[in-house]
């Protein structure tokens, strides 16, 4: 875009200068603006409407009839004060954080029965002085948005009063200008939105390639001409004849832990591996150089809980079947280290390659039976005999290293092109 040939002083510090012929208002100069208070209750002897709420506003840069709104129910009045209309602007008035706060989003059409939710501001422009669109945009620009930042209040949860909305100073261009930056960035950001749908796609697409592959190598290995043979297991299907199918059980054992995040004064300060150690844990290896919580353990606890170089750790519980048994593996003799109550440990008693079991384990075919096994309502959860009895595919030695320096490699390679894009 070109500059302007003059500018001025907008007399507001985080505003700073502005073009020359731009003016300076007040927003309840030029619009109206209102919070609603219409919340999710279902009421008997009110009207049911559909009701725009936070999430669909914090989400979405457009409201539009294709979004699914909650349904509730208001009185005449309310149904009449807060209907939704083409040309509206709603705008979230509290958020987590201070620099989270006023997101917009505009309503490009008539919503047949859709009502403005709680905890939302519901602006409408004079159309003779301010195109809905630009203040739209304007709202999602930084310094704009750095008024409502600054005038936020609160500790759990800040929020802004009806003031804050109306008195923000509102850098206001001629209408004709207002409508041509509004095209520009509708534009430019539609623009964007498809590049980054396109990107979005690109790491979907890396993450099931680097999925796939793990399972393709962990059951049927890295030579395509060897004979192959019934695993037994419906979900695995064929795995190469001279490769082995042993239950867990006998591979290694068990074990839960009692070390809690507590500090007590009669006991010795450890480090402490914890659940979202091993939930967030993108390369699924536990080392000393890892960043873990202190907590204070008894004697026993330090002398049999302690890790060990080739100890797996399990996740064996979750809100969701999708996303439990999760794993990782202890690279390295840990210093003064224990695992947590939330925590299995597996210590082997057969010899398996460190760097395979990362892939043993997590790979779609062990989540299938994890998935198949969990119990619970509110919590998922894995037992001792749900992991004692998970079938393992085993291959020989030097296959699984082989296996984990050929998957070491890609992975790492798919792992970065998928850092990349999200860059």
């Amino acid at each position: 875009m070109k500059k302007y040939n003059s500018y001025k002083n907008s007399g507001i510090e985080w505003l700073g200068n502005i073009p020359e012929n731009w003016s300076i208002k007040r927003l309840k100069d030029i619009s109206n603006l209102q919070f609603s208070n219409v919340d999710k209750k279902t009421k008997d002897n009110q009207k049911q409407v559909l009701l725009c709420n936070y999430v669909d506003v914090y989400k979405n840069d457009f409201i539009t009839s294709e979004l699914d709104f909650m349904p509730s129910t208001a009185s005449d009045s309310e149904i009449k004060r807060f209907k939704v209309q083409k040309g509206d602007i709603l705008c979230t008035k509290d958020s987590e954080s201070f620099n989270d706060i006023a997101n917009s989003a505009f309503v490009l059409e008539d919503l047949e029965n859709v009502i403005c939710g709680y905890h939302l501001a519901q602006i409408r422009t004079n159309d003779d002085l301010l195109d809905p669109s630009y203040l739209h945009r304007l709202i999602q620009s930084v310094n704009y948005n750095f008024w409502f930042s600054i005038n936020a209040k609160g500790i759990t949860r800040v929020g802004l009063s009806i003031n804050s909305f109306t008195n923000a100073m509102t850098p206001v261009p001629p209408l004709k200008e207002q409508t041509a930056i509004a095209h520009f960035l509708d534009a430019k950001t539609q623009a964007i939105d498809k590049k980054i749908t396109l990107l979005e796609r690109k790491i979907i697409h890396y993450k099931n390639l680097r999925k796939s592959l793990i399972n393709e190598v962990v059951t049927k290995g890295l030579d395509k001409t060897v004979r192959l043979k019934d695993s037994g297991i419906d979900w695995i299907g064929k795995i190469p004849e001279h490769w082995e199918v042993k239950r867990l059980k006998h591979l290694g054992n068990l074990e839960t832990s009692s070390v809690n995040k507590k500090i007590e004064e009669d006991e010795v300060l450890v480090k402490l591996v914890n659940y979202m150690d091993i939930y967030n844990n993108p390369t699924k290896e536990i080392r000393n150089n890892d960043e873990f919580m202190v907590v204070s353990a008894n004697n026993l606890q330090v002398q049999f809980k302690k890790l060990k170089k080739g100890d797996v750790l399990f996740t064996p519980s979750s809100e969701t079947i999708e996303d439990i048994g999760v794993s990782a593996v202890v690279m390295e003799d840990l210093k003064n280290t224990l695992y947590s109550y939330h925590i299995l440990r597996l210590r082997f008693t057969k010899h398996v390659d460190d760097s395979f079991k990362k892939y043993l384990f997590n790979n779609d075919f062990v989540q299938t039976y994890f998935s198949k096994t969990a119990k619970g309502t509110t919590r998922k959860i894995l037992g001792l005999n749900d992991f004692n009895s998970l079938s393992i595919i085993v291959p020989p030695l030097n296959e699984q290293i082989e296996i984990a320096e050929f998957l070491d490699r890609k992975t790492t390679l798919i792992t970065s092109t998928i850092t990349n894009i999200e860059t």
